[in-house]
């Protein structure tokens, strides 16, 4: 019977799972096996455990095919020593196991997901091998690229500050029940990636399924969902996770006070998939360009897709999903911004991104996220995203992608410049302005002092150059509060170096949340002006 949800012709072609992720074995030794399993279960790295097989014999990291196989009469007797040997980890730990015929061969898989309970320690030896019958000598085992290793003291102590931090994306979601899984969407994405277990669907209770997929964990009679299964086979995330949605935002002007939206809701990788056909649909565009003498034309594209799709996928792979923070893509006239909540985890730094070097991630945020979007061939998940963005973008002739965070990393900026060629297209308007031409300084405004209640102009003086989010929101709301205001007025008054800014991030939130109001019905109006709602 099939119990996992993924496809073996693409793990063993190394198509959707990492090579650091798989162990491969010829025969049945199953100290080797425990010892892995306990450094699949510790995922220290929080790459989301492993796969080993059983029957397979490996070559330099790599399966030898086809397979040498097992004899049918020992798979049963290795399934039962799985048992006793899962009873051994301390605590215990299970892995999934299917035993499969695989170009004529009996095999054996054993699915070792990154355990709920870590860490986990393991005999250095079995009792069969402890001739004296000493207590058995427990270890903490982890994996270190493809080999598993007795953990040092530094790595120990990474385990233990793990202890409490399963990945949010791996957690039970005490808000829900099965029920609240969609069978349509769960049986959709088994067919998509031509899992075995799609053909069992009709013939197996939810709870084994979901059991099979580890989307839900717990005693048999509590089952629950596992966040990832709800971002993925839930109708309406949004329900679960708040802003769990994709803002695609066209901006028309370099002002920002002219724009559209469009929002994606739903699955997560569906709203991936349809967020990204849309911006390639409206906004990729190729060029050609003849050049004399030549037969051949140039051929480029205003931005390349493929930085598009690796950038947006990264940021559904690593955005946090306990904060109530949309990703947003922002299409500029010279750009596109593609922002997600929080930055990189440590250590990794901008400079490091910036030089498109590939990075080695010592842990992910959402690693079963990362599982899904990888067999959805969404995303290859190997630290290669930044390199690809950058490849992409070199090729097509385009100036590199940039990348911004704070200090806090409290956001992650990925910025995809037009191609240069086009930039003579840009309305020569808005390329006037620069940071220099564009600052602006209250004491430059042409508004007097006098103009606004005294407490309101004290709080103007105490904004300084780089006021947080609530406190310029309050004043903006003040502001309007005594007359309307455009957006022109407000960054004047302010001191704001970017209208467009202040327009995003400040005034269009403030009026989604009813705060503000708009005197023209017209949205995208000029000289569109604010005023405070009146309660």
């Amino acid at each position: 019977m099939a119990v996992l949800p993924i496809n073996i012709d693409d793990i063993l072609n190394g198509g959707s799972v990492e090579w650091e992720r798989l162990e491969f074995k010829k025969g049945w030794n199953p100290l080797e096996v425990l010892h892995t399993t306990c450094a699949f279960a510790n995922d220290i790295n929080n790459w989301g455990g492993g796969y080993i097989f059983i029957g397979i014999e490996e070559a330099d990291g790599r399966p030898v095919l086809p397979p040498t196989g097992l004899p049918s009469s020992k798979l049963d007797d290795i399934q039962k020593k799985l048992v006793e040997l899962g009873n051994l980890l301390r605590p215990d730990y299970h892995p999934v196991v299917e035993p499969r015929v695989y170009q004529g061969k009996h095999i054996l898989i054993f699915w070792c997901p990154g355990g709920p309970t870590r860490p986990y320690k393991a005999p250095k030896s079995l009792r069969s091998e402890n001739k004296k019958r000493e207590p058995l000598i427990y270890e903490h085992y982890i994996r270190r690229n493809s080999r598993t290793l007795i953990a040092n003291e530094k790595a120990i102590g990474m385990l233990y500050e793990r202890a409490n931090q399963i990945p949010f994306d791996d957690q039970i979601n005490h808000h829900a029940q099965l029920e609240d899984f969609s069978l349509s969407l769960i049986r959709e994405l088994l067919s998509e990636v031509k899992s075995d277990l799609y053909s069992q669907i009709g013939s197996i209770p939810l709870k084994t399924l979901c059991r099979n997929m580890q989307i839900a964990r717990g005693p048999e009679e509590h089952l629950m969902p596992i966040n990832v299964g709800l971002m993925m086979f839930n109708e309406n995330p949004e329900l679960f996770f708040p802003y769990t949605r994709i803002e695609v935002v066209e901006f028309r002007d370099q002002e920002g006070d002219s724009f559209s939206e469009k929002i994606f809701k739903g699955p997560i990788h569906k709203q991936l998939s349809e967020a990204l056909r849309y911006i390639q649909s409206m906004y990729i565009r190729e060029e050609v360009r003849k050049v004399p003498n030549r037969a051949e034309a140039d051929r480029f594209y205003n931005y390349p897709f493929v930085a598009i799709e690796e950038s947006l996928a990264n940021a559904i792979y690593h955005r946090d999903y306990k904060k109530r923070e949309p990703i947003e893509v922002r299409i500029h006239p010279d750009r596109i911004e593609i922002q997600s909540f929080p930055g990189p985890l440590p250590p990794i730094t901008i400079e490091e991104l910036n030089k498109g070097q590939q990075i080695k991630v010592r842990e992910y945020r959402n690693r079963r996220i990362g599982d899904f979007l990888k067999e959805l061939h969404l995303t290859e998940g190997r630290c290669t995203g930044i390199p690809k963005i950058q490849r992409s973008m070199r090729d097509n002739g385009s100036q590199e992608a940039l990348f911004e965070t704070d200090e806090n990393r409290s956001y992650f900026l990925t910025t995809l410049p037009i191609h240069p060629a086009l930039r003579d297209k840009i309305p020569s308007e808005s390329t006037q302005l620069t940071p220099e031409s564009a600052q602006l300084t209250p004491e430059s405004a042409q508004f007097t002092s006098s103009e606004w209640p005294e407490s309101l102009q004290a709080m103007l003086n105490s904004l300084g150059s780089r006021p947080d989010k609530e406190k310029l929101c309050k004043v903006i709301l003040e502001l309007c509060s005594v007359r309307p205001l455009s957006a022109t007025e407000l960054s004047t008054i302010l001191g704001r170096k970017s209208k467009k800014a202040l327009v995003r991030d400040h005034l269009t939130p403030l009026k989604k949340d009813s705060l503000l109001q708009i005197d023209n019905p017209k949205a995208h109006a000029a000289n569109q002006k604010y005023r405070t709602t009146v309660t």
